[in-house]
């Protein structure tokens, strides 16, 4: 498996896997609807945002998206989101691709890196960040909208880039 700077022509390969995870209304808050034109408009963002994929054999099994979290004067703080294939859970693409993302986020010199809504339910991912340095740093109750579980809190998780 390789992970690579994501370039326009991949968004084919990208949106199946893009629309699955999202369809499922677990761990993102976008429309479980959402249409394969909004969905490239909030993904494939120009720079500096930088889109990942992770290809297996030419597949793609895995995508991350590293922006700055707020614009102008919050811009030192860098936001990722991720997706990994669902067929391929457990097989350490998620880590691979955070370790690459970390690295480019070091590049592009941020300081420190925020995840503004990670699902409680989705005790993964969280297990995942805290065991790369990932804090919770807040919890916003029942805001998330679960389909099978209800309102469900999101964490806010932080950790700095720079020793």
């Amino acid at each position: 498996m390789r992970v690579r700077e994501a370039v326009s022509a991949d968004w084919e390969r990208i949106w199946p896997l893009w629309h699955r995870v999202v369809a499922t209304g677990e761990t993102y808050m976008w429309d479980p609807a959402t249409d394969e034109d909004s969905a490239r408009s909030v993904w494939m963002l120009p720079a500096p945002a930088q889109v990942f994929v992770a290809e297996d054999e030419g597949r793609i099994v895995g995508t991350a998206l590293l922006k700055p979290n707020q614009p102008g004067l919050g811009d030192h703080v860098a936001n990722a989101g991720f997706m990994v294939d669902q067929d391929r859970a457990g097989e350490g693409i998620g880590r691979t691709l955070a370790h690459h993302v970390l690295s480019a986020a070091r590049a592009q010199r941020y300081q420190a890196m925020q995840f503004n809504a990670v699902v409680s339910t989705n005790t993964g991912a969280i297990a995942l960040w805290a065991s790369l340095g990932f804090k919770i740093v807040g919890t916003v109750p029942g805001a998330f909208r679960h389909p099978t579980q209800g309102y469900a809190d999101i964490h806010i998780m932080y950790r700095g880039l720079v020793a």
